[in-house]
């Protein structure tokens, strides 16, 4: 599987006719927010193809200092999934990434119904060499199990470069507002409408 990396104009498109649909809002990060972290040049959005055929996405958000990315979304394009693409594009990341670290949505909704779409989703990460860490975030009022695939063994390192990701970008208001890297045991999560940029 190859990994193409996108252009600005490559990446609206992606987000419009496939992240819209693959992603509740309450999630999904504004696309001018990516593409200011490109202008950066600490966001990656990658497109998986094989044989020239775009199959799915990843897309990377790095940390400042190099150490770590993390993997904000991953995608397998409408009508090719349930064939073992999203292992395969995990794999191409993993040779790319040596430290690659996420969320993924807590297991706490009233449906259970999404309670299993939810487990099913982290049996997935688990497959696939992730584990789960011993902290829980909560971004823009949804609240996340963090994951990590990589080397260290130890999750405070783990939650420093996880945090340094947001730190690096967001003002520290904007950080006590809108991001709870960790939550704490029993702490409320603070709720917020949707992604919200400074």
């Amino acid at each position: 599987m190859e990994l193409k990396l996108l252009n600005k104009e490559e990446l609206r498109r992606l987000y419009q006719t496939e992240m819209v649909f693959d992603f509740p809002r309450s999630e999904l990060k504004p696309l001018r927010g990516m593409l200011r972290l490109m202008d950066l040049s600490r966001y990656e959005p990658l497109l998986a193809l094989e044989d020239g055929e775009e199959l799915g996405y990843a897309m990377i958000w790095l940390a400042g200092d190099g150490k770590g990315a993390l993997l904000e979304y991953l995608g397998i394009l409408r009508g090719k999934r349930n064939g073992g693409l999203g292992t395969k594009l995990l794999a191409a990341l993993g040779e790319r990434y040596d430290q690659l670290f996420g969320e993924v949505e807590a297991q706490d909704s009233d449906d259970p119904a999404e309670n299993e779409l939810r487990r099913h989703r982290v049996g997935f990460y688990l497959r696939n060499g992730f584990r789960v860490l011993d902290y829980e975030c909560a971004l823009f009022g949804v609240h996340f199990n963090c994951i990590y695939r990589g080397p260290e063994t130890d999750d405070r390192k783990v939650q420093v470069m996880h945090r340094s990701v947001y730190g690096d970008y967001f003002s520290p208001g904007h950080m006590e507002r809108y991001i709870q890297l960790p939550l704490a045991p029993g702490e409320e999560v603070r709720p917020a409408p949707e992604w919200v940029e400074e």
